[in-house]
């Protein structure tokens, strides 16, 4: 059944409306919206045009959906029983799906629990609107908050929303919902991030400083040697340990991010920052998963060691890959010590080293007035 998009003049607007049957009746529903006429071929101005051909393009659009839902009655396309479920149950189960596959589950789960904290009672498919989305957007550039307390920087406001665009556009192929109600709605625009990390100097200043929170200090220590994520290292068991002639001291153990099982020599001075061996289940470094605690202690730890910089502990991991590459080895074996299945991943450190290069290039002038 054809739904059209029709015109009628209305005083000085012409008025856009819809003309369809549904279940034999004849409808005709009124957009309020409304073209500017143009009695005589070029009479409107540019601005004008521009308008009208937004208002159209808008109409199509509603006509298009109506057209799907007519359809969907019609012919019986339409589950109304999905479209009534639970958004959140639907997400939930999606990620568990993920949670077999490589990917971010820690920004899923994240971007779940800001749905939640935006919309608390949970939300039917059939409820969420264009209105509803915009929302979230805003909900999450003012008022969405980090683990640490912080409000949320532009990026992982970016990232956050564009798993919420994924999974409706997944609820679409999959028939749950017939239209997608965010494909109008824009994300957020990234902004190029500086990639903090460490000198050999600094992580020396490290190692020679006390922190309050000796394990904290030594987790640190342990990811700037071994390139491991911080994700990987509070998660780390005492079974993952292992020895062997070929390797010497490595870790055996499955990547949270990527799901992928890795190999990872680590040298002497790791083993040590690892102490006295434990219970194979038990966890290496212990008491290490308060964030906000870890992230205060990380800040005066820092500072005590004189180091100027805004570290976090994913500055360990690129702190290591830019020392690797600084000191000779060559980005394959970076690469792959790092985990990244991507040699593109790895050669974002590779770029910051050779402008680091340029930069020193510059240092030396032999013109002092210069």
């Amino acid at each position: 059944m054809k739904v059209t998009l029709r015109q009628r003049r209305k005083g000085k607007r012409i008025s856009l409306y819809l003309d369809y049957y549904e279940n034999g009746n004849r409808k005709y529903e009124y957009l309020k919206l409304y073209l500017t006429p143009e009695p005589d071929k070029g009479s409107l101005t540019k601005a004008q045009k521009l308008e009208n051909k937004k208002i159209l393009q808008l109409a199509e659009s509603i006509r298009a959906k109506r057209h799907l839902e007519v359809q969907n009655n019609i012919y019986g396309f339409e589950n109304k029983e999905k479209k009534q479920g639970n958004f959140f149950v639907y997400l939930e189960q999606w990620i568990e799906r993920r949670s077999e596959s490589k990917g971010n589950l820690g920004v899923w789960n994240s971007t779940l629990k800001h749905l939640k904290d935006y919309h608390p009672t949970g939300i039917s498919f059939e409820r969420i609107d264009e209105e509803w989305v915009e929302g979230f957007k805003e909900y999450l550039d003012k008022k969405a908050l980090s683990r640490s307390k912080r409000p949320l920087s532009q990026n992982t406001k970016s990232a956050y929303f564009k798993k919420l665009l994924a999974v409706l556009r997944q609820a679409v192929k999959e028939k749950v919902i017939q239209y997608n109600p965010a494909i109008s709605v824009e994300n957020f625009k990234e902004e190029d991030t500086h990639m903090e990390f460490l000198t050999l100097e600094e992580v020396r200043k490290l190692f020679n400083t006390d922190s309050r929170h000796p394990q904290l200090k030594n987790a640190f220590l342990f990811s700037c040697l071994t390139g491991l994520r911080w994700s990987d290292i509070t998660k780390l068991q005492w079974s993952e340990i292992q020895y062997s002639e070929t390797y010497g001291n490595f870790i055996r153990f499955k990547q949270k991010k990527t799901k992928g099982a890795e190999t990872l020599p680590i040298s002497e001075q790791a083993f040590e920052l690892l102490g006295e061996k434990g219970e194979s289940t038990k966890k290496v470094f212990e008491n290490i998963n308060n964030v906000q605690r870890n992230y205060d202690l990380l800040k005066e730890w820092v500072g005590d060691a004189e180091i100027k910089k805004n570290i976090t502990f994913h500055c360990a991991r690129h702190s290591f890959a830019t020392l690797q590459l600084t000191l000779g080895t060559d980005i394959y074996t970076v690469s792959k010590m790092l985990g990244h299945k991507n040699l593109k991943t790895t050669q974002i450190y590779a770029k910051v080293i050779d402008d680091k290069k340029k930069q020193a290039a510059y240092r030396i002038n032999l013109n002092p007035n210069g």
